[in-house]
């Protein structure tokens, strides 16, 4: 961090025309401001997949190939569910990956959220356990 300390960015919050907000990034883009989406998937997740064989190589002069299924969108969904899987809620994660709304997130991501029975029944046999418990002690 002292090599490469944060860099203040100050741009428009949540939509084109929304509120300046600064805020203090650790990774920054070739001339200095913020990394653009398809600078990133371009010139760094790309050239990763096709390093790694997951993509073929471009053609010099030429795009990567698409890839959705292992390009940034995979990405998000894979970030999704290792915070479902972790117990966060959907509410959380709507705001984390900035959907106003968390029906939309619920609707995209239930198939992702871990089943709940064992720790419904966890729960239920804990009552029951105490309450056996407070019996005996009394």
């Amino acid at each position: 961090m002292k090599r490469f300390p944060p860099v203040d960015i100050t741009l428009p919050w949540k939509v084109a025309d929304g509120p300046p907000v600064t805020k203090r990034l650790i990774f920054t883009g070739p001339r200095g401001g913020h990394v653009w989406r398809t600078s990133l998937n371009e010139e760094a997740w790309k050239r990763a997949l096709a390093s790694a064989g997951v993509i073929p190589e471009r053609k010099p002069g030429g795009p990567y190939a698409e890839s959705r299924e292992n390009g940034m969108h995979a990405l998000r969904h894979f970030y999704a569910s290792v915070l479902l899987d972790a117990g966060e809620n959907i509410k959380a994660l709507a705001e984390y990956l900035g959907h106003s709304d968390p029906g939309l997130t619920l609707r995209v991501y239930a198939h992702l959220m871990p089943s709940s029975q064992e720790r419904t029944r966890k729960a239920v046999a804990a009552v029951f356990d105490t309450t056996k418990t407070m019996r005996h002690d009394g």
